[in-house]
């Protein structure tokens, strides 16, 4: 989900925390705007986006519809997870060898063909848990490749000093979807059904496929050394430097225990508040407004440093804890606000610190593993919060994930993260 123009980038090229800092905060979190192919692949995913989140919506609704089970939710929302848990870190080697443009195209197209297939089975009223679930581990395994690639694509579309804002904005790109699709499915569940939902889905990847048909990237700043293409050399890249594998290290304990909102969200409207669909929109576009402005907000930090890591966590756990307190829907759409800025907040800033901190010869493996914690961590959490659903209810849910964020808040307290040994890369040490 990613942008730009025509001179080559540097390898290690310099960013905001290093040199232009004095122009860079003269502008906005807007600034990577500028560039008119980041313009391009920003609308086409806005709207690709949308539809994804548009169906995830429809199809959180319809199981529970069907079956009554969060626990068979949670295994249809985990189905996707499952090829990113085993195979995510190949994904990046992949990204890291080829035209990450026709390497999205050919994703982008088969993520397209999957979401008609769904459309048709829906249309045909032959939609079951197990179709649901075999079609979310067939995009799983497109998302291997397609994630990393769509992360380390940002820094091929926009100048060097932009790079931050870019990557807010690849942010915004996602929790504006979050907003804009489960508003609009909460609409046409109850007006139409969920089967028009996965037709949108399938039309809006051909937003983005237009987008990289016409889209320029820069040509890469150079190649990684023979021999140093693998997944063994990008783990031992990140093992080596501590502004890598910490926000990769508190992602993978707050993606496990509190980052599964598609499980417990339905849940909440339909059990908790005994609501409807419309309750369940309007849920998740709180969520979605909050996270929204939580990446506007990280767009305006230039050097992201380990304390805004540790805050970020803890503000997390602490809103889990007080929308798992909320009496009713008014106090919870207020505190899923607040949840959502500090969620994406956290999980911004921890995308941003792994681009800012990883060589182009190695992003696309570091964005690989930084998919691998964030999505791969999606099939256990999802499981291990529908059984915890199931046995003490949603708000149970949401205090285990605000004792995760703490988890890994306490994590960065006790690491200390000296200057980056790449000289010419930002550090987390202040």
């Amino acid at each position: 989900m990613d942008r730009d123009a025509l001179a080559a980038m540097p390898e290690a090229g310099p960013v905001p925390g290093l040199q232009g800092a004095t122009k860079s905060r003269a502008t906005s979190s807007l600034r990577a705007l500028r560039s008119r192919p980041f313009r391009l692949y920003f609308v086409g995913q806005v709207v690709s986006a949308s539809g994804s989140f548009l169906q995830q919506t429809a199809i959180g609704w319809l199981v529970l519809e069907r079956t009554g089970s969060p626990r068979d939710l949670g295994l249809v929302l985990a189905a996707g997870g499952i090829p990113s848990l085993l195979l995510g870190p190949w994904g990046g080697a992949v990204a890291d060898r080829v035209d990450l443009r026709k390497l999205l195209l050919a994703t982008q197209t088969l993520y397209c063909g999957l979401a008609a297939l769904l459309w048709a089975l829906a249309a045909a009223g032959s939609v079951s848990v197990t179709a649901l679930v075999v079609i979310g581990v067939a995009a799983g395994v497109v998302q291997i490749a397609d994630s990393p690639a769509r992360q380390a694509f940002v820094s091929r579309l926009v100048p060097p000093d932009d790079l931050a804002s870019a990557v807010s904005l690849n942010g915004v790109v996602v929790n504006s979807a979050r907003v804009v699709g489960p508003a609009l499915a909460g609409v046409l569940i109850v007006t139409t059904g969920t089967t028009v939902c996965f037709g949108l889905n399938a039309l809006s990847y051909l937003a983005v496929i237009a987008a990289l048909f016409f889209i320029r990237p820069r040509p890469a700043g150079g190649t990684a050394p023979p021999g140093r293409q693998g997944v063994k050399e990008g783990l031992r890249y990140a093992a080596g430097r501590q502004q890598l594998w910490l926000p990769l290290a508190m992602m993978s304990i707050v993606g496990l225990l509190a980052f599964n909102f598609a499980v417990v969200l339905p849940v909440f409207a339909k059990d908790t508040f005994h609501g409807t669909a419309g309750t369940y929109g309007l849920l998740t576009t709180m969520l979605s407004v909050g996270a929204v402005l939580g990446s506007l907000a990280v767009g305006l930090v230039h050097h992201p440093r380990r304390p805004y890591l540790l805050f970020a966590a803890l503000a997390f756990g602490v809103t889990s804890a007080a929308t798992a307190a909320a009496p009713n829907v008014a106090v919870a759409c207020v505190t899923l606000l607040a949840l959502g800025a500090t969620a994406f907040c956290f999980v911004t800033l921890c995308s941003t610190t792994l681009q800012l901190h990883s060589s182009s010869a190695f992003r696309g493996r570091i964005m690989a593993l930084w998919v691998f914690v964030y999505l791969g961590t999606t099939p256990i959490g999802s499981i291990v919060t529908g059984w915890i659903i199931s046995v003490g209810g949603p708000r149970n849910a949401l205090v285990v994930g605000a004792g995760g964020c703490v988890a890994a808040a306490a994590l960065a307290s006790f690491v200390r993260t000296p200057p980056n040994p790449d000289a010419t890369l930002t550090d987390l040490a202040r």
